[in-house]
């Protein structure tokens, strides 16, 4: 499975007008927007400067978790360095389809190109293939349905769950101790849980763990602090929580009020402050970095690429890596979680 995760194979992108010699190492697919296609590790050049101060208007389905605000950084840090507008909205959540609908029909009306991080994998496919006759639109992030889409800066999310169900098999072979995990997919309906649900369930088949309850809901606190609380009272006997990087957060909360704190293992799907934190400090197992403020630069990268012609790379990714207390220490933060000064930017002019 590791070497599904890992590219082998390097290539190079021919230098155009308004870059430099910086390159990201970044994952393609042969068969682009399909994640179940053989992937490679290419170097990406971005630009350094557009030719134009392009107008760029982004949809997050929410700013409620750091793993968000570190794609804000991203999108920030880039569209200044090459001259670009950016504005941003994002829905409060993702129950909330129709208020999406709603933000990106209007922040597109002044916008040359549309970034879409969406709180469904086909809610907004009709808006979206009417945009896509006028301007660019970048996918970002949440997996989505590609018709009409033009770009898409993600990774596989099913590798994400892969990487934890890995995690767990290491631990606890087929055929060791049966342990029991409480399963905190994330909200029914977004573009990543199905997908990182799967790649979680293929590589979990290989350990001796048991799945004994489901909780679904919100990537909020709250949301999340309340389902453990009832999976907590329904099943005191599990051994792992493992959920959003929201759910690792609220986990730790909870098991150290409820003295569980070393009885009860954590895991979470994706990497935040909170999870990097809680790594170090040894109260979270591991979690997979997506490098998300990357994630971020590489989007506004195609727009400005696709709104000058010079998009040559359609999907595109950074690499994977779990992360544990053993290399935690040598992750390359500033890819992965925004600055501690950094606040939520709405507008770059």
């Amino acid at each position: 499975m590791r070497n599904a995760l890992l590219a082998i194979m390097v290539g190079m992108v021919l230098p155009l007008q308004g870059q430099t010699d910086q390159f990201w190492s970044v994952d393609t697919w042969t068969s682009p927007f399909d994640y179940g296609s053989s992937s490679r590790t290419i170097e990406y050049q971005p630009l350094t400067a557009a030719t134009r101060p392009w107008r760029i208007c982004a949809a997050y389905p929410h700013i409620k978790d750091s793993y968000w605000l570190s794609v804000n950084f991203g999108m920030v840090e880039h569209t200044r360095a090459l001259g670009l507008k950016l504005r941003v909205v994002e829905a409060g959540g993702y129950p909330n389809l129709e208020r999406q609908v709603a933000q990106i029909e209007e922040c597109s009306r002044d916008a040359d190109a549309v970034i879409v991080g969406t709180v469904s994998f086909d809610g907004l496919t009709p808006l979206i293939q009417r945009l896509s006759q006028t301007k660019p639109v970048i996918a970002a992030v949440n997996d989505i349905n590609s018709a009409g889409i033009t770009a898409k800066a993600g990774v596989s999310w099913v590798a994400m769950g892969a990487a934890v169900g890995e995690y767990l098999a290491l631990r606890h072979p087929a055929g060791q101790r049966p342990v029991r995990i409480a399963w905190f997919p994330g909200p029914k309906g977004a573009g990543w849980v199905k997908f990182v649900e799967a790649g979680f369930y293929r590589t979990l088949s290989e350990s001796s763990a048991e799945i004994v309850a489901v909780k679904w809901g919100d990537t909020g606190f709250e949301s999340q602090l309340l389902l453990l609380e009832e999976v907590l009272e329904e099943h005191p006997d599990i051994d792992y929580v493992v959920g959003s990087a929201v759910t690792a957060d609220a986990a730790v909360s909870l098991l150290r009020a409820k003295g569980l704190t070393h009885q009860i293992g954590i895991l979470a799907d994706y990497f935040t402050h909170g999870t990097f934190r809680a790594i170090k400090r040894g109260k979270v197992l591991a979690a997979p970095t997506d490098s998300p403020v990357m994630q971020g630069k590489i989007a506004i990268d195609m727009a400005a690429r696709a709104l000058e012609g010079s998009l040559k790379i359609i999907h595109a990714g950074p690499t994977i890596r779990i992360v544990d207390q053993g290399n935690v220490t040598d992750l390359d933060i500033e890819d992965s979680l925004a600055p501690a000064w950094f606040k939520p930017t709405f507008v770059v002019e």
